[in-house]
């Protein structure tokens, strides 16, 4: 017990001295004060993982295609303006796409790259949603340990770089997957809107490609910055390659099973699915779910509503 005692006052202690070299543009921001609200939105959303599924037994199946169809656009629009302001916010401030220190000045342009962190920080709170209305539509299948893994991750790890380092090449990464996501949720958007659409989403495994790819630019990135000395602090570099290589290696997994291995003739035409990863990305599914996303064929009269 004792032992104990002493890890949780030496962890305290850190944690104290941490926030002396905390950025004190960010400390009034919202959220941003304390750790305990994305700690306990995040606990919600584990609980919510846990409480949703027992809930919807015994229930028929939402549908929710007008709420996806603008969630999925409204995502679109927030992603498009963190791409935007960081790419411009950037330029602006002459930054380096090879090695860029933070800046904690008031600068226009630095507190506009910080601004839009902040935002992308939040957007990965909006996206618990993904699994949210996975769980209301009964699309247990869909909520796999990546799914979970990465929509959890995020949201927290990005308060630790909001609270340290929002700026300096921060903004690289955020503005890469900003606009992968802008790609995505408008294919997700597209999906929503009917089965109509599906002869138009045939490219959705590149989506995955692209993830993967950004992944390793991410790996590439941070490697360069640590050899070349280049000083932005290497702690966040360390965690941005361990953190990569965990995606990379979830999604080469994903992948493979969704788009690479052969189905058995048992198992031919059933969508693949390998540690709870099935064809589905980011929280939502194949196009061949087009319908599920949208709305049920008619006839069956037994899904709820919005």
């Amino acid at each position: 017990m004792e032992v104990v005692l002493h890890m949780v006052n030496d962890t305290i202690e850190f944690y104290k001295w941490s926030l002396t070299i905390a950025d004190k543009r960010v400390e009034t921001w919202p959220m941003m004060s304390s750790p305990l609200p994305t700690l306990a939105i995040s606990s919600l959303y584990l609980l919510f993982l846990w409480a949703g599924p027992r809930y919807m037994q015994g229930r028929h199946p939402y549908t929710l295609r007008k709420t996806l169809i603008v969630y999925n656009f409204s995502m679109v629009v927030l992603n498009f303006y963190i791409a935007k302001e960081l790419l411009l916010g950037s330029r602006a401030a002459g930054y380096s796409y090879l090695c860029q220190p933070v800046n904690y000045s008031n600068d226009v342009n630095e507190v506009r790259i910080a601004s839009a962190l902040w935002w992308y920080y939040i957007s990965k709170g909006v996206e618990f949603l993904d699994t949210v209305f996975f769980i209301l539509r009964k699309k247990f299948n869909q909520v796999s340990f990546l799914h979970v893994y990465h929509h959890c991750t995020m949201f927290i790890l990005w308060w630790i770089g909001i609270k340290w380092v929002p700026g300096g090449q921060a903004f690289f990464g955020a503005t890469i997957n900003s606009g992968i996501h802008v790609i995505m949720y408008g294919y997700y958007g597209l999906a929503a809107l009917g089965p109509q659409m599906q002869k138009y989403l045939w490219w959705k495994k590149y989506l995955t490609i692209m993830q993967m790819i950004q992944f390793h630019v991410t790996i590439g990135h941070a490697g360069h910055s640590l050899y070349t000395g280049c000083p932005f602090p290497n702690w966040m570099q360390w965690a941005l390659i361990g953190y990569a290589v965990t995606f990379i290696i979830l999604f080469a997994n994903f992948y493979y099973h969704a788009y690479r291995r052969k189905p058995s003739h048992a198992n031919r035409g059933v969508n693949p699915v390998t540690n709870g990863i099935s064809k589905a990305t980011n929280g939502h599914s194949q196009a061949e779910e087009v319908q599920d996303n949208g709305k049920r064929q008619k006839g069956k009269g037994r899904v709820k509503r919005e």
